[in-house]
């Protein structure tokens, strides 16, 4: 399923612009550069019940336990460019939420592959049983 991540941005995205933490001087104190962009995945109508659950096991931390996903930009001095920052990140998160992990099919070990594990411990204990003093027997 494709996603018109424009439509997704234009409706669903709420902006809230910040003071940018650490060092800058009279900028930093005075403007709020820094974007914080916040998604409301869980109650998203354009994206999948499957891409909500794989979006928020992605975001991690940046998910609230409401299900909302908050991304601070304030990499760049410029507003503008934060904004984008945030955008981009997010773009980027719901585009590796859109791919399904390929199923994992469970194997069994083959018969060589066993045989020479336990010729290796064989091995091994032969190793380790030379180095017991005779005396101790």
């Amino acid at each position: 399923m494709k996603i018109d991540l424009a439509k997704v941005i234009n409706n669903e995205v709420r902006f809230e612009y910040i003071r940018a933490p650490g060092p800058g001087g009279q900028n930093v104190n005075k403007v709020a550069t820094a974007v914080q962009l916040r998604f409301d995945a869980a109650g998203s109508p354009s994206l999948a019940a499957e891409i909500k659950t794989r979006l928020l096991k992605l975001a991690g931390n940046r998910a609230t336990s409401a299900g909302e996903i908050v991304i601070t930009a304030y990499r760049y001095r410029s507003q503008e460019k934060n904004r984008e920052d945030a955008l981009t990140r997010l773009v980027t998160l719901i585009q590796r939420a859109e791919y399904r992990p390929a199923p994992r099919h469970a194997t069994r070990p083959t018969r060589s592959s066993q045989e020479k594990r336990l010729a290796l411990k064989k091995r091994r204990s032969e190793i380790k049983r030379g180095r017991i003093s005779p005396n101790s027997e």
